[in-house]
């Protein structure tokens, strides 16, 4: 099985960072899937942030973060979203989610099969 830990999240001003980080457990190595995080603010549906490939390395960020978030994949076991800048619309939960080693959107949170239980992201302004 699948398992997901995501980390890192907090309470941070307008401007600040954040490292998150989803940690795969047991037999799990992330490099074998496509890596995507997402975001869920109150009330709103849940949103595509970052993807990552599992061969090439290729990164998508949804607009608006780009410039700002930055997915990687250091080794097997581990993904990291470094945000910067952080706004207050970016608060909300964030969750890592592994799919399908060709997935063919990495922007559809339904293609992806395995979910993290999330960490808080807090901005203020």
């Amino acid at each position: 099985q699948v398992q997901l830990v995501e980390s890192g999240g907090g309470l941070v001003q307008a401007g600040g960072s954040l490292r998150l980080s989803c940690a795969a457990s047991g037999r799990t190595f992330v490099s074998d899937y496509a890596m995507g995080w997402f975001r869920q603010a109150p009330g709103k549906e849940r949103e595509f942030v970052a993807a990552i490939r599992r061969t090439g390395g290729n990164t998508y960020y949804a607009d608006s973060v780009k410039g700002r978030f930055t997915i990687s994949r250091d080794n097997a076991k581990i993904v990291y979203l470094q945000s910067n800048s952080l706004r207050p619309e970016d608060t909300g939960v964030y969750y890592c989610a592994a799919g399908p080693s060709y997935i063919s959107d990495p922007f559809d949170p339904l293609l992806y099969r395995y979910w993290g239980q999330g960490t808080q992201v807090t901005v203020s302004s």
